[in-house]
């Protein structure tokens, strides 16, 4: 296979630099690009020069790791030079490496080389990416799980199984003549039942696993001063949107990211819902029915203090098919009784005081992940990821009909085999090339 590679780190200055090879050659061109003062040694870290070779002057101070494969990320030969982070430098050393007989590397390259040599399977290649894109702590946690096996691991268990099942029903028909006993129909039920109820746990976790890995947009509306900014500024902990006491003041979206314990929240404060002539504040609020359709979830904002205003009912009736939370606001000048039809969520909150902020935070994870929090280590977090998982079930289910159908135990491993394929899809064990090279150009260029 080529040796690879690429500057492993971000573009533009910085203090430190990282180009890394990978591949056969990928020792032999270190030590050319590097008048090292020690050889390479697996493990071992090297300081050493980067020359010109023109002249023999020293361009750059330098320290190079060798990993012999296979123990190393990609289970090749791997070369890591870490230099001073000058995009002339950088470039300088690739280019004496591409010279020397490497090849540019593919966004993901790396990766995709551990992956095929068996470091890790698909689930963990694609924690490996969500790793590098975490905006939260949180997210780091749940990639980091991801990439140490948590859901390969709850996979492992659930495969053993359904093979189990496989093996024990094709020795059924490959030696019937030979008097092997045909397993009950009630035995075949059981067995099926283990088998879908982690899958069924997993599938349910998408909800929450996709808000972790993209995050959730939530759009604020309401009608003017009811505190929709102000509550805006108190998630986002400063005084990001103007607050003040004329109707109207807002005309535009203002958005801004937070996160809400971990999970990344695209905030949107949007123009006050009212009847108006004013014609900038008509496209304002033009823009919030458009932002109001694209959220994950809708805070309405009300005036708590007062009865409903029928303006508020009929935004209440705008958004009767979303997910949709009800922040009564103004706790701090009192709180009134009013009935909600349909009963949307409620919480009632002071963007003066903080009353409620905590509540709010909560109540925003609860009505978008369907709980106030999820426990599991394993996380479904992508949509190929539930596919394969939902396909998995569907053939699942159709075996459990052809028991129930009394048909041939033929037909019934064709269901389970169709279930096996999708979860070998779903680790990656028969994943379709043109499908793997679609996940990992999605990675950043030198992992």
């Amino acid at each position: 296979m080529e040796t690879i590679v690429a500057i492993s780190t971000p573009p533009g200055r910085g203090g430190i630099g990282i180009v890394r090879l990978s591949g056969g050659l990928a020792k032999a061109i270190g030590e050319g690009l590097v008048r090292l003062a020690k050889p390479l040694e697996p493990g071992r870290a090297r300081f050493g020069h980067v020359t010109d070779p023109a002249t023999g002057e020293t361009l750059d101070e330098v320290v190079v790791t060798f990993f012999a494969g296979p123990n190393s990320y990609t289970a090749e030969d791997v070369v890591e030079i870490a230099m001073h982070g000058s995009p002339v430098l950088l470039h300088y050393a690739l280019e004496r490496a591409i010279d020397a007989g490497a090849r540019l590397a593919e966004p993901g390259e790396f990766t995709q080389r551990a992956f095929l040599s068996g470091r890790f399977d698909l689930t963990q290649a694609e924690a490996v990416r969500d790793l590098i894109d975490a905006s939260t702590l949180h997210q780091a946690r749940v990639a980091a799980q991801q990439m140490g096996g948590a859901l390969s691991r709850s996979i492992a268990p659930v495969k053993d199984r359904l093979i189990g099942l496989i093996a024990s029903l094709e020795a059924g028909v490959d030696f019937a003549e030979d008097d092997i006993d045909t397993m009950p129909s009630a035995e075949i039920t059981e067995r099926l039942n283990q088998i879908q109820l982690p899958l069924l746990q997993l599938e349910k976790s998408f909800g929450y696993g996709r808000l972790v890995h993209e995050g959730l947009r939530l759009a604020i509306v309401g009608r003017p001063n009811v505190g929709k900014s102000s509550l805006f500024n108190r998630l986002v902990k400063r005084d990001r949107a103007i607050v003040t006491a004329t109707p109207g003041t807002t005309r535009d979206l203002v958005t801004e990211r937070v996160s809400i314990e971990g999970i990344p929240v695209e905030l949107i404060d949007t123009a006050g819902l009212r009847e108006t002539t004013d014609e900038v504040e008509t496209i304002g609020i033009t823009k919030s029915r458009e932002a109001m359709a694209e959220a994950d979830l809708v805070l309405m904002v009300i005036d708590g203090t007062s009865q409903l205003h029928p303006e508020d009912r009929q935004t209440m009736a705008l958004v009767a098919n979303r997910p949709i939370l009800i922040a009564a606001n103004k706790l701090d000048l009192g709180a009134a009784e009013f009935i909600l039809d349909p009963p949307f969520p409620l919480v009632r909150t002071s963007a003066v005081t903080g009353q409620g902020m905590a509540g709010l935070r909560s109540s925003i994870l609860t009505i978008a992940t369907g709980a106030s929090s999820w426990q599991e280590t394993a996380l479904v977090t992508n949509l190929r990821q539930r596919q394969a998982i939902t396909e998995s079930l569907q053939s699942l289910q159709q075996a459990d009909e052809a028991v129930a159908a009394a048909l041939p135990h033929e037909v019934l491993l064709v269901d389970l085999y169709q279930a096996l394929n999708a979860l070998d899809r779903l680790t990656g064990a028969t994943t379709a090339d043109d499908i793997l090279q679609l996940i990992f150009s999605s990675f950043c260029i030198g992992k």
